[in-house]
């Protein structure tokens, strides 16, 4: 690289780690699809092939050492500003693709054959998983249903959803199930069996699945070219995981009869434990904190680095809360009682109000697809927000 392109290169890299918002981060030993860009340079890489300012030389490969030339800085920079001042455009952070939006208004969508007990958005169509072991695909746009899968086994109300990789994870009596998008719906597949009867949660790390058991089992499922896949068994003696959440370096799991949560190291030990004087339940991250529901009335907003509570939140409506999600702009949290969401802008943690949702519902799970948020409820419902 020559030394004229070097300071140009500082100051475009400042430029993505200014815009970046830290939403994007390393997972593992990857950098994205990019083999060849390093833990520094990763999350400023990752803005940029996600935000569309470059998609490197090759599929697998960045070249962060090969000079530019004069045109081909003009590009990037004027990309650069461009995505900067389009906030509103679609953007990847933790595999979800997340824009900002208005709107305090719901509507609903009737799902067929059994409620949800989870939902997960791809950005572009809402999944949904029941209690009668199917998987429904919701369009997004007008709720339409574009198919169900079958055959999940044991989900009860414990079942969990992830999208990873292309595709979409369920959990349900100890097996991590599959399916593939691009297929017509059918049977689901089967692509690891924890050997248990029970699974609790469901998180993707980048590389690796992380579920859990209400037992005290931890399991770390690497996926494979051929099924099953590998799993690694970790007892948590005297502990009984609920959730499990990834914040782009670490995983956390919520131990909601401890009282806790808990940030775990790559090889499935405990990093560090963060103890509250109420049960906490299911969290969500911000690209910055971990935001934790907890108790009758509260949220813990964590500072994932060192698992320091930053800021308690009360008020706002908040009445049993029991879940949250984020939009890439606003933290919604799920009410267990009265038949409210409570909302807040994530960076400054200002109260944006209550909202009502469906009279005797009873929610079951929230998740954004970047431009709504999405409720399940107990009453085949699925509320748009």
């Amino acid at each position: 690289m020559s030394p004229r392109t070097r300071p140009f290169i500082a100051v475009l890299l400042f430029l993505f780690a200014l815009f970046a918002g830290g939403a994007v981060r390393r997972a593992q030993d990857t950098c994205g699809p990019f083999t060849d860009v390093s833990a520094l340079f990763c999350p400023y890489v990752l803005e940029a092939y996600y935000t569309g300012i470059t998609a490197g030389t090759s599929p697998t490969t960045f070249s962060p050492d090969i000079p530019i030339t004069r045109g081909q800085s003009a590009v990037f920079t004027t990309k650069a500003l461009n995505q900067a001042l389009a906030r509103g455009s679609r953007r990847g952070a933790l595999g979800q693709w997340w824009t900002t939006q208005g709107g305090q208004t719901m509507g609903f969508t009737t799902i067929g054959g059994a409620a949800f007990v989870a939902v997960q958005s791809d950005g572009e169509d809402v999944w949904g998983l029941s209690a009668s072991g199917t998987i429904e695909r919701v369009h997004a746009s007008d709720g339409r249903s574009l198919g169900t899968w079958t055959n999940v086994l044991g989900v009860q109300s414990r079942g969990q959803l992830v999208v990873a990789m292309g595709k979409v994870f369920a959990t349900g009596f100890g097996h991590l199930y599959m399916v593939d998008p691009t297929q017509a719906p059918g049977s689901v597949t089967t692509v690891a069996d924890t050997k248990t009867g029970s699974s609790t949660s469901l998180t993707f790390d980048g590389s690796r699945f992380w579920m859990t058991d209400s037992g005290g089992s931890l399991f770390i499922v690497t996926p494979g070219a051929t099924v099953p896949w590998a799993v690694q068994t970790i007892a948590m003696p005297g502990m009984g995981p609920a959730q499990a959440i990834f914040d782009g370096a670490n995983v956390w799991i919520c131990d909601t009869p401890g009282v806790q949560i808990l940030k775990m190291n790559a090889d499935g030990s405990i990093a560090l434990h963060v103890v509250f004087d109420e049960a906490p339940t299911t969290p969500t991250f911000d690209g910055a904190n971990l935001w934790v529901p907890y108790g009758i009335g509260s949220i813990a907003v964590v500072r994932p680095s060192d698992g320091a509570i930053v800021s308690t939140l009360i008020g706002n409506g908040l009445s049993t809360p029991m879940a949250a999600a984020f939009d890439g702009q606003r933290v919604m949290v799920l009410n267990g009682n009265g038949n409210t969401v409570s909302l807040w802008n994530a960076a400054s943690l200002q109260e944006l109000g209550v909202f009502s949702t469906l009279p005797g519902g009873q929610p079951t799970g929230v998740c954004s697809d970047g431009i709504n948020f999405w409720i399940a409820f107990q009453s085949q419902q699925l509320g748009r927000f």
